[in-house]
């Protein structure tokens, strides 16, 4: 028999125990990464239980009468093993979780999935379990994405550029001087977009400390000056890149086109499966930011989806 409990700090190997070898879940899921931001969110999140046993489970947050499944991450749906978990079960366990929030006094869901792309393994049993229970598209970004075994030539434009930053004299290559690109990144946020990185630089140090092999920083230099970065998060099958920047020198020399073209033959040889530049959706997706789509497609990006649902629980 299955039942949904609410995740207590003791249950933390079990947890990453089970994410570590989950069709769907990656270094996002784990408590390690999760609980840095624990004073900001009140977490709520859902073990799915069998005979004493941990089946799946769910990073979520409390916010009023609605769970989400985390605000605090891009996506993070029932995480669940390759085995013992099949659309038959996976609609148990969200039935079953339905009736827990309906019990603990919840109006709404909402459900953030992992895109397939993250997935080690077909993993989309939730969302089939979503709509029997009434789920609704509550908003839909879009990222751009290469695949990499398959993977689609620089445009021309792109190709020049790059090739004028080699000519300019730009260096790519990873860096631990995190302090110094934050730096560069909260100036760019600042004049460009009034706003700063999401993470503090103490911040991302931290999640660096504790995931050291996962989170990189790959910056462009010119004469000895930082110019331009990338932050990539690797992430199962996929390279994540996140907390882009180019100062105004970067921007001239064209530096982060080099870096780019550096990075997507890097993650290739590599043998991740797939090159992430995130969504390029503003206000809950019904924006699409075209300069910036067009930009990343132009790298050999395409589209994939990254879906947001939403259950009203009466």
């Amino acid at each position: 028999m299955i039942e949904i409990v609410r995740y207590t700090p003791e249950m933390r190997p079990d947890w990453d125990e089970l994410v570590a070898g989950a069709r769907n879940g990656n270094m996002l899921h784990l408590r390690g990464f999760m609980d840095y931001h624990s004073d900001r969110f009140v977490d709520h999140s859902l073990v799915a239980v069998r005979d004493g046993v941990m089946l799946a489970v769910l990073p979520a947050n409390q916010d009023g009468d609605t769970l989400w499944s985390h605000q605090g991450l891009t996506y993070g749906s029932w995480i669940m093993p390759s085995k013992h978990i099949d659309p038959s079960v996976m609609l148990d366990v969200m039935e079953l979780a339905v009736d827990y929030l309906r019990n603990n006094g919840f109006k709404h869901l909402v459900y953030k999935p992992v895109p397939h792309i993250y997935h080690r393994y077909p993993a989309e049993d939730d969302i089939y379990a979503l709509w029997r229970c009434g789920a609704q598209l509550r908003e839909c970004g879009v990222s751009s994405t290469i695949d990499l075994a398959n993977r689609l030539p620089l445009d021309r434009g792109c190709r020049s550029a790059a090739n004028a930053a080699r000519r300019a004299g730009v260096e790519v290559g990873r860096c631990q001087d995190w302090e110094s690109y934050w730096q560069v990144l909260g100036q760019v946020l600042a004049d460009r977009h009034d706003t700063r990185p999401v993470h503090s630089v103490e911040e991302i140090r931290l999640l660096v400390k504790r995931f050291p092999d996962r989170i990189r920083l790959f910056t462009a230099t010119a004469g000895g000056e930082l110019v331009a970065g990338v932050v990539m998060f690797e992430l199962g099958p996929v390279a994540h890149a996140q907390y882009i920047a180019a100062s105004p020198r970067g921007r001239e020399i064209k530096a982060l086109t080099l870096l780019f073209d550096w990075l997507i033959a890097h993650y290739a040889e590599r043998e991740f499966r797939y090159f992430d530049f995130g969504i390029s959706t503003e206000r809950h997706g019904t924006v699409l930011n075209r300069g910036l789509v067009q930009q990343k497609c132009r790298l050999g990006g395409r589209g994939i989806i990254y879906p947001i649902y939403e259950l009203n629980i009466n």
